[in-house]
């Protein structure tokens, strides 16, 4: 499996035999459709997102994306799914520490591809209860926003209980400078440093870290 960022919380998830795309949005997908492409997408909290870059339903593959993710599989809520031997559960969580009274609620999204177990938190802005440590399951690669409502203390906490052994932070600040320092925090809550960004994360099961490990991406344009 192939892991690229896209900036926000926009991650790609290429196997050998579909695409997961997790939070797309109109500058990766543009305005005629003719960027990123995939057979699932998911949406962890579709309300941001204009009519143009995603399609409002729930798992019926009907949307009204743009072209290039018109026959995506689009899930934008809680459940399990199994589209193209892909296995995709939506687990509900919120955008704050209040059960959504604040910023709403949104989906982490658990996928199965290629023998990697990813989970896919969103704009997540709490920990998470025993309960819904058991819906996630095991984690493989974890990938967790950071300089959103979620600092990047509570980001290392979330980690902790998730137990993955690759973690992939998503930046999500407004100003880059407050991304830096973020990242700068959460990789000192990690016990590390940041170091050269990749463009892109291979994963197989037989290549993962014995110790949790976290890799920066370097945020893609366009696909």
């Amino acid at each position: 499996m192939e892991l690229t960022w896209y900036g926000r919380t926009c991650i790609r998830l290429r196997g050998r035999d579909a695409v997961v795309v997790a939070d797309p949005y109109t500058d990766v997908v543009g305005p005629t459709g003719r960027g990123i492409t995939g057979e699932v997408v998911t949406f962890s909290h579709p309300d941001d997102e204009p009519p143009k870059a995603r399609g409002r339903v729930a798992g019926n593959g009907k949307t009204s994306l743009p072209t290039s993710l018109e026959r995506a599989f689009v899930l934008d809520g809680p459940g399990e799914y199994e589209v193209r031997d892909v296995l995709v559960t939506g687990v509900r969580t919120y955008r704050d520490d209040a059960r959504g009274a604040v910023r709403g609620r949104q989906t982490a999204f658990a996928v199965e591809l290629d023998g990697v177990h990813t989970i896919h938190l969103g704009d997540i802005g709490h920990l998470l209860t025993e309960e819904k440590l058991g819906d996630i399951g095991p984690v493989d690669v974890a990938c967790v926003p950071i300089g959103g409502a979620l600092s990047p203390t509570r980001a290392a906490e979330l980690i902790a209980q998730l137990d993955p052994r690759i973690v992939v932070p998503m930046p999500v600040c407004e100003q880059d400078g407050d991304c830096d320092e973020a990242l700068a925090t959460f990789f000192h809550e990690m016990g590390g440093a940041p170091g050269q960004a990749v463009p892109k994360l291979a994963v197989t099961p037989s290549s993962l870290p014995s110790e949790t490990t976290t890799v920066l991406l370097e945020a893609r344009g366009r696909a």
